[in-house]
């Protein structure tokens, strides 16, 4: 069995909380091994695939659009979101104190020193509906990387590289932990099997063909694996009771390779799992027309003018509105009884309001190009991914009237009964609202309220209109499916990122970090996320981890 060369730390994961624990670490000399399961090709995981979103409070975006922001009033959101509540949220709760002060302090500025840069129009995500002190963020605070989840990831790969090419790091693509490996209470590494070579692009299914074995040694171990969303078993069985029976149908957000079994092997080294039952699932999931993985779902990130309706047809209850409230209006869905929704909309607002979560489906924002970003989210018509799914996209039905509308939603499910006559006098009644300046329908009410942002007004949020104005179509319904995606809950840590036991101790020589330590803390969410912190979460718990295993004092020499 292969052994180690003298190593200061073992990071098990290539993804952003990984990579970044690794930058640090390499920033301070020591030597490391960086473990992961996947090809080359997938270094960066989810991150890579993601919107590149980013939570900041009172940055220079924001202020130049209007935008009112303070570590206060983002405090308010955040703890009204989380509903800390346990008595093990000790931990979560100063995580998520420590990372308010990150995102209003140093955060921007230590992404740009690395290159990293923000798209000017700052976006509003969960924006809430309820009382102050609910859930949902009070102001935009949604900041696009320009180059989206690729541009974050870019500066820690090259870190990761130059210090392979300094003889500091190694990189041991296609080995699979099986085991932490403990002796007298502390872990002194890890053990498993090498895997055989694949090609796999990055999120498809590679082999699990064993071709060998391995064993490398550390003083140090930190744990960046993530969580269980590709895991729908495992998603279901930790299913909180307080949303319902779990549904049976569900898209992937994430590859099946996340699949958290990275959890119990921790967990069987000494690490103490905590709030398994906080999930972040979107309720806005569409089947991939061109999928990399098994059930591949993208989300719609959806501005705020489409009409929801559940399964049968009737409006979802205020202020369960597209962008509002994710986990109230999946607690919703889940409990009429079906696993999936309906968006009722039109030609107008889908080209104002509809973009898709992720890299590969924003490619001038991907590709940093401002001509293709006038062209796709300036001038006439969708954007040509939000079209191709129009196009292709078995979720989609096109119609001009909403008789032919309706025919092809009850197609779609036809083992769901729509009650046609109610949806015609919604959308009906919600079309007089707009006869004038007042209105009762909180929806209308917020999308007027909405519009006065200037980011909103320019490229998020249509100019209300009547559903069923002619010049507005042609109609388009939408059938929303359940997507997984993240693990709010994990390893509990300390602000060092170190594991702590069940006991509350620490466990001698194992940190974890990202979404495998519920971003922090074993969840610094709590029970709901705000956007754009997912990200953040993964960085700022990288660092901490790697900075501590740094500072603790190991040395290979």
């Amino acid at each position: 069995m292969p052994q180690s060369p003298s190593l200061d730390a073992i990071v098990v994961g290539g993804g952003l909380a990984g990579l970044v624990a690794a930058a640090e670490l390499l920033a301070a000399g020591k030597r490391i091994a960086v473990v992961e399961q996947e090809p080359e090709a997938s270094l960066g995981g989810q991150a890579w695939w993601s919107f590149g979103g980013m939570f900041l409070i009172d940055s220079p975006e924001q202020r130049r659009l209007g935008i009112k922001d303070s570590l206060e009033l983002a405090t308010q959101d955040w703890f009204g979101t989380a509903g800390f509540d346990r008595d093990e949220d000790e931990w979560p709760r100063r995580w998520a104190e420590a990372y308010l002060q990150f995102a209003a302090g140093e955060k921007r500025e230590w992404l740009r020193e690395r290159g990293v840069k923000f798209f000017p129009v700052v976006g509003w995500a969960e924006r809430g509906g309820y009382t102050a002190l609910g859930p949902g963020n009070s102001v935009p605070r949604f900041h696009i990387t320009w180059g989206t989840g690729p541009a974050v990831v870019e500066p820690f790969v090259a870190a990761l590289r130059r210090g392979i090419d300094q003889g500091l790091a190694t990189l041991h693509v296609r080995h699979r932990v099986d085991e932490l490996i403990t002796e007298n209470g502390t872990v002194v590494g890890v053990r498993g099997v090498t895997l055989a070579p694949d090609a796999a692009a990055r999120g498809a299914a590679s082999n699990r063909t064993v071709v060998g074995e391995f064993e490398l040694r550390a003083p140090a171990t930190i744990l960046t694996s993530g969580g269980i969303g590709g895991n729908h078993d495992l998603v279901r069985a930790q299913w909180p009771a307080r949303m319902g029976t779990a549904p049976q149908n569900l898209l992937s957000g994430v590859p099946a390779h996340v699949d958290g079994r990275m959890l119990g092997i921790a967990e069987s080294a000494g690490a103490h799992l905590i709030n398994g039952d906080r999930m972040w699932h979107y309720v806005e999931g569409i089947q991939n027309w061109d999928p990399v993985w098994p059930q591949h779902g993208i989300r719609i990130l959806p501005g705020p003018s489409s009409v929801w309706l559940d399964a049968t047809g009737h409006r979802l209850p205020t202020p369960l509105f597209p962008g509002f409230d994710t986990l109230g209006t999946l607690e919703h869905i889940v409990s009429t009884g079906y696993d999936h929704s309906w968006f009722v909309l039109t030609q107008s607002i889908i080209e104002k309001e509809f973009a898709l979560s992720g890299s590969e489906q924003n490619p001038d924002l991907t590709g940093k190009s401002v001509r293709e970003l006038l062209k796709q989210r300036l001038s006439t018509g969708a954007t040509d991914p939000v079209e191709a799914f129009k196009k292709h996209g078995a979720d989609f039905v096109v119609a001009d009237t909403l008789d032919e509308l309706l025919a092809g939603m009850q197609n779609l499910t036809p083992d769901v009964a729509i009650d046609a006559a109610h949806v015609r006098r919604e959308i009906e009644a919600r079309d007089r609202e707009l006869t004038n300046k007042f209105t009762k329908d909180s929806q209308i009410t917020a999308l007027r309220q909405a519009r006065n942002y200037l980011g909103d007004k320019l490229i998020r949020v249509a100019k209300p209109h009547r559903i069923l104005d002619p010049k507005a179509g042609p109609l388009i319904a939408v059938k929303l499916n359940i997507l997984t995606r993240k693990s709010l809950g994990g390893i509990q840590t300390d602000l060092s990122g170190r594991a702590l036991g069940s006991s509350g101790a620490v466990v001698p020589g194992l940190w974890a970090a990202g979404e495998a330590s519920g971003f922090g803390g074993g969840g610094m969410h709590g029970y709901r996320a705000l956007e754009g912190t997912f990200l953040g979460g993964c960085l700022f718990s990288g660092r901490a981890a790697g900075r501590s295993v740094a500072a603790a004092g190991h040395n290979s020499e």
